[in-house]
């Protein structure tokens, strides 16, 4: 029977896409099984929907998948005979508590993941009875988001069951493998555990080492310096194993060594994750070695040395580790503006996010999405702050919890903003931000601190016009905030005071000063709070009709304004005499905008900058 036919009712998941994911969905692909891919980036994804996975190199192939999917939960009405996880060991325990939804009698867990008990990840989610270990003996670096170079395949891989319960499963899998020349080869549970500390020994020899040098394997091979710290790292890896009653043949450095130097030109995991800033496995590999050498009273002092200089150099989960008040204010701005309150800090250093900042006279506004557009964090901060280190404070504790891979700054401060990659005009964003939501043609109405902005959109969501009162500060937040303290009214209380009159009289004049002289002679005159609040609204909406507003369109209110005085809506609908909808978090609409913005700007330049990128990181 064809191998294809065989194999073709065997139902994979793959989460992670790194290198080793995808060589192995290529390779089970390959043998006919029907494989289903997931991965948190949606431009990587995007670009194996058009392009499938491309292997080049020690490997030559491209690949097609028709199931590519962003959670793990997607694939929960696929009936998986086994789903593998071939994720960073620090994003491994939140994707399994994810994918627990996908938990079945038949399903098989697969920890495809080098480190020493990398594996109990999965296991504390699923269950040892479940979950197989894979052993890696293979490598790549990505040369764009959907194409890897693969250094080196250095056969075989390992495969077993935790307790010896899915020995059969374990058996198939080899075999699914084997059947492509993929060579992997089925352990019992105790030589699984010695092939996971060979394969961490010989990771850890020289992953940290070539991190914190800058060094591929080959330039860490070739020169006697680091060589002797080669040889002493494993031999520290090698007492430590011996105490839990793991024994290596005596040529075992020898042959170390000579596996280490095929490994040429290609950087460890570790160390592109080290060079590039981010989050590094050493836990699971040299400091694993340290915990269980302490366990035994076995001094590791080089595996901690280097464990302590990657973490050291790793300015990743910064948040965590910044002491004291700087800390605790980090934790405080970064918890009253989240969205949801109950991820993981480093969940937020594992993905993409981009920023929006609108720097406005009244109020600066800060908003972060992620990949698909959603919002996760929302802060606000006055302007004119007495606190001059405010500003640096929000960004620093953003930078601290967020991976952002780009930023924009708009509003009125935004040309004299250095901190972001690009800067766009609040026309532009305000019409991203509300587009985002309603498509098509419209008016947008937005009340500023200083000024009226009325901008008309096309069929296309472009701005097609716009016009400005800026000449004053006649109808504007400003405006607001001098005439409620001339009429004695807490600016808090003006909408609800308002929505209790029905009174129809508005200023005469627009300009503040002489505004300020009506609102006492109608103190004076004894009107009652209410009325007047409602007269203030009729002025500012008497103020925004005398502006062109496109006919026959919907029409839609945003800015600081309407976001604390909702009644003003009201007051405006009836001066014109149409519905005029309120977008929902009106004040955060512009910096919304600019982090939609950013993004978009982002993917559009993203393939030429990882591919700049991991050419940078390959000649180093």
């Amino acid at each position: 029977m064809n191998k294809n036919i065989e194999l073709s009712g065997i139902k994979f998941g793959v989460v992670g896409l790194g290198p080793v994911g995808m060589i192995l969905a290529v390779k089970l692909k390959e043998a006919g099984c029907d494989v289903a891919i997931c991965d948190r980036n949606e431009f990587k994804l995007k670009k194996i929907r058009e392009e499938g996975i491309i292997l080049e190199n020690v490997i030559e192939s491209t690949t097609q998948f028709d199931k590519v999917f962003n959670s793990p939960k997607d694939m929960r009405n696929l009936d998986l005979d086994y789903l593998v996880f071939s994720l960073k060991t620090y994003q491994t325990l939140s994707a399994a508590k994810e994918a627990e939804i996908l938990n079945s009698e038949k399903i098989t867990l697969v920890s495809a993941q080098n480190g020493i008990d990398s594996e109990k990840l999965v296991s504390s989610v699923f269950g040892e009875s479940k979950t197989l270990r894979m052993v890696i003996n293979y490598a790549g670096n990505l040369r764009a988001p959907n194409v890897v170079r693969v250094s080196f395949v250095t056969p075989p891989n390992y495969i077993g069951s935790m307790d010896d319960n899915r020995t059969a499963q374990a058996d198939m899998l080899a075999s699914i493998l084997n059947s492509v020349g993929f060579t992997t080869q089925k352990l019992d549970s105790f030589d699984l555990v010695k092939g996971s500390w060979e394969k961490t020994i010989l990771n850890s020899s020289v992953s940290a080492l070539c991190g914190v040098g800058r060094l591929t394997m080959a330039e860490a091979m070739a020169d006697a310096d680091t060589l002797e710290l080669v040889e002493q790292i494993i031999n520290e890896g090698i007492e430590v194993a011996g105490k839990e009653k793991i024994t290596f043949p005596d040529d075992f450095v020898r042959k170390c060594m000579k596996y280490l130097r095929k490994g040429g030109d290609h950087f460890p995991s570790l160390a592109v994750d080290l060079i590039n800033n981010r989050q590094t496995e050493v836990d699971y590999f040299n400091g694993k070695i340290v915990e269980y050498g302490k366990k035994h009273y076995v001094k590791t002092s080089l595996n901690l040395a280097f464990t302590n200089m990657v973490k050291a150099m790793t300015n990743k989960n910064v948040l965590a580790r910044i002491p004291g008040v700087d800390g605790e204010l980090n934790r405080l701005i970064i918890t009253k503006g989240l969205l949801e309150k109950n991820k993981p800090p480093v969940f937020y250093k594992e993905q993409d996010y981009f920023l929006g900042i609108d720097l406005g006279s009244a109020f600066t506004k800060f908003t972060i999405i992620d990949a698909k557009g959603n919002t996760v964090f929302r802060n606000t901060l006055q302007t004119m702050n007495k606190d001059r280190h405010a500003m640096r404070n929000i960004l620093q504790a953003i930078h601290a919890t967020f991976n952002i891979v780009h930023s924009c700054a708009t509003g009125y401060g935004r040309k004299h903003f250095t901190e972001t990659d690009i800067v766009k005009t609040e026309i532009n964003c305000a019409a991203a931000g509300v587009s985002e939501l309603f498509s098509g043609e419209k008016n947008i109405v937005d009340i500023g601190g200083e000024d009226i902005k009325i901008i008309h959109t096309d069929q296309e969501n472009h701005v097609a016009h716009f016009h400005m009162n800026d000449k004053c500060a006649a109808g504007t937040g400003a405006f607001l905030e001098e005439i409620s303290e001339r009429a004695e009214i807490n600016i808090s209380d003006m909408s609800s005071l308002a929505s209790n009159s029905e009174f129809e009289k508005e200023l005469n004049s627009y300009c503040t000063v002489f505004a300020k002289t009506e609102i006492m002679n109608w103190v004076f005159d004894g009107m009652p709070r209410h009325d007047i609040a409602r007269g203030i609204y009729c002025s500012i909406a008497n103020k925004v009709a005398k502006m062109r507003l496109y006919p026959n369109i919907p029409t839609f209110m945003i800015g600081g304004v309407i976001a604390y005085h909702p009644y003003l809506n009201k007051v405006l609908s009836d001066k014109l005499n149409k519905e005029i909808r309120t977008i929902e978090q009106p004040q955060h609409i512009v910096s919304y905008g600019a982090a939609l913005i950013a993004r978009q700007t982002w993917l559009s330049n993203i393939g030429k900058q990882i591919i700049q990128t991991e050419t940078l990181t390959n000649s180093l």
